[in-house]
């Protein structure tokens, strides 16, 4: 159950009105600061789950900017790992050449076995920090560079115990569709008895033009792969104007779009684990902050900012204001995930892939223990 907090709430008060305690509130919900509430703040009232609730898959990206993951974030991933199917440390880099960039894990991989997760090498067109077409041209062109990376790509995999091979190539050119494809049949044959999957753009339809869609061919990628990982998040991004990150209406036409190219069970949908700080009004060429939901929470209360919400988007926000600036929040919630969970269970996918499990959001991960059950290899 979820409760948005009112004026005049506390957590004792709350707590009695649900036949609980404040301590087990505070514990379920991971609050630092229980003895502060932010009106329109939600809070999931721990109860006892179906057991006959659906069994999906899940899986988290595990991304660092730094040498090597910090303690910090290992430990995050420790402690999420009984409600992940998948772990992806992303991302190995490959090179023209068929090499890879170097990722250091830092224990991750212990961490996998430890935690029954299936962890995964994920290879990446990124060159000099953006996505490449030309570099991604190039492995397609030649297929002794490609047979050069799928040797790395397996050995990594040995090196590592990972059982999945996962490859986000993004901005490909139109031209390039059915190399890829090609490129991923040879990935399969020769990683057998590896689960491949791929990440693909949020498209509404097989002609969409752009550069992020023209070069993903939802069904003939499908037809090769074991799943998906459709990116249905960042209609609101850093350098766009403000809104909800992945609201509920546009995540639904990508997915319907989606289940005419392929079934179900080969779907997972991608779902932002952070949200955006717009200043307002919005710059071309400014960047907004992301922060996680958790921090958001902390933002609200400490500029005194109720939260609101969208009930088209499903989404929650507020705005504040800092040094004369007017700011607007989005974010997610208990509401906006459980909104997509009941997506999830309408649609039959195969389960849910977050991006990344750095963005602290206890409130996802006690909804999907109390909505599914998670599918462990």
């Amino acid at each position: 159950m979820i409760y948005v907090v009112k004026t005049g709430d506390s957590l004792f008060s709350i707590a009695k009105k649900f036949e609980t305690t404040a301590a087990r509130l505070a514990m379920a919900n991971e609050l630092e600061d229980p003895d502060v509430l932010v009106v329109g703040q939600t809070l999931v009232i721990p109860g006892t789950p179906n057991p006959n609730r659906p069994t999906i898959e899940t899986n988290a990206y595990v991304e660092w900017y730094t040498e090597k993951p910090s303690q910090s974030l290992l430990n995050e991933v420790k402690k999420r790992a009984p409600l992940l199917t998948y772990m992806m440390p992303f991302s190995y880099d490959v090179r023209a050449d068929g090499s890879l960039s170097e990722l250091e894990w830092n224990g991750l991989e212990q961490i996998a076995v430890e935690g029954n997760m299936v962890a995964a090498i994920v290879i990446s067109n990124i060159e000099e920090g953006a996505f490449s077409d030309t570099l991604a041209q190039k492995i397609f062109a030649s297929q002794e560079v490609q047979d050069t990376l799928i040797e790395n790509i397996l050995a990594e995999a040995k090196e590592k115990n990972a059982k999945d091979i996962h490859v986000d190539f993004e901005y490909l050119r139109k031209e390039d569709r059915l190399a890829y494809v090609e490129f991923l049949r040879r990935l399969k044959e020769e990683a057998e008895g590896l689960i491949v999957s791929a990440a693909l753009a949020p498209k509404t339809s097989a002609t969409q033009v752009g550069k992020w869609y023209e070069g993903h061919d939802y069904n003939k990628i499908a037809e090769v792969v074991d799943f998906v990982v459709i990116m249905t998040y960042e209609w609101g991004y850093s350098g766009g104007p403000a809104m909800a990150v992945s609201p509920i209406g546009p995540v639904r036409q990508v997915l319907e779009y989606a289940l005419t190219e392929m079934p179900s069970e080969k779907i997972m949908m991608g779902q932002n684990l952070y949200g955006y700080d717009w200043t307002l009004p919005f710059v071309q060429g400014t960047q907004a902050k992301a922060l996680s939901p958790k921090q958001a929470v902390e933002l609200a209360r400490e500029r005194n900012a109720n939260i609101l919400y969208d009930t088209t988007a499903q989404a929650p926000y507020f705005k504040y204001w800092l040094n004369g600036k007017e700011h607007v929040v989005w974010f997610e919630d208990a509401r906006s995930i459980q909104a997509k969970f009941q997506l999830i269970k309408e649609l039959g996918l195969r389960g849910i892939s977050y991006w990344h499990i750095g963005f602290s959001f206890p409130q996802n991960w006690l909804l999907l223990y109390e909505m599914f059950k998670v599918k462990k290899r």
